[in-house]
Order: C-alpha cells, then sequence, then structure tokens
C-alpha cells in the first residue's frame, strides 16, 4: 500500500518549498498524486522516488564574483575557484579531508597502544631482576 505525504512533508523530504511544489503544479512539472475536494494536495511513495531519482539536466552555473579593492584579490581568486569547482570535486575533498582525519586518530591510537607496550615490557624487566636479585641474595645467605 501506498504511503501519502501531505505537501509540506513532501517538500521536506526533497528539499524543496511547499511554494515550489505549487508552482510545479501549475506549469505541469509534477502534479500531486491527488487533490482533496478541500484543496489539499497529497503526493505518494512513488513519485518521492521519481523526484529523488531523477537526474539534474545539464545547467550552466555563472557565478559573479567582485572586489572592491586590491587587497581583496586573494578573495576573489578564492571565489573563483570555488565557483570552478564540482560537486563531485567537493565531496572528494570532503572525503579526503575525513579519511585524514580518522587516519591520524588512528596512528594515535597505535602510538598509545606501542607506548603502553613498552612500559609493560621494561616494567617487567625491572620486576625480573629485582626478582633475580632476591633469589641471588637468598643462595648467598643460605652458604
Amino acid at each position: 500500500m501506498s504511503k501519502y505525504y501531505s505537501i509540506h512533508e513532501f517538500s521536506k523530504i526533497i528539499g524543496v518549498s511547499a511554494q515550489t511544489l505549487r508552482n510545479w503544479d501549475a506549469y505541469g512539472k509534477l502534479h500531486p498524486h491527488h487533490t482533496t475536494i478541500s484543496g489539499y494536495r497529497y503526493y505518494s511513495d512513488e513519485q518521492l522516488n521519481q523526484v529523488i531519482n531523477v537526474k539534474p539536466k545539464n545547467r550552466i552555473t555563472i557565478g559573479y564574483c567582485r572586489v572592491s579593492s586590491h587587497r581583496q584579490k586573494d578573495d576573489l581568486e578564492r571565489q573563483i575557484d570555488n565557483t570552478e569547482k564540482s560537486e563531485q570535486q567537493e565531496l572528494v575533498e570532503d572525503l579526503v579531508q575525513i579519511i585524514t582525519v580518522f587516519s591520524c586518530k588512528l596512528q594515535g591510537k597505535r602510538a598509545n597502544k606501542a607506548k603502553k607496550l613498552i612500559r609493560e615490557l621494561i616494567q617487567e624487566e625491572v620486576d625480573g631482576k629485582s626478582h633475580k636479585s632476591n633469589v641471588d641474595t637468598k643462595q648467598c645467605t643460605e652458604n
């Protein structure tokens, strides 16, 4: 059985405003599954899947960047770099950053584990020597 979403629920899920959905209905882009007698629009699960799986059409993004002084030239260059990045590039950069953070944390844990192991070995060595010296002392006193 299909689930139906009110216009507000549907708009939140797909990330557009309810007004955008009303406009899409008026322009014929996406009609609600059904409209009640009182005018409430409802959208189905099938429509949700359809909207989520829609590939965006080829779009051209036009960016307008400006600076008001020569000192802000670096800001302009940063703006240009940001507008030239594609969504995939940004995603890759985010993933690299996440991997780097986890890698550093893992290295830190390994270093702490190694330090702990070294401390334990040193302590065992110290404990072993003190035990051995006690045994040697006993042997000397018995003779």
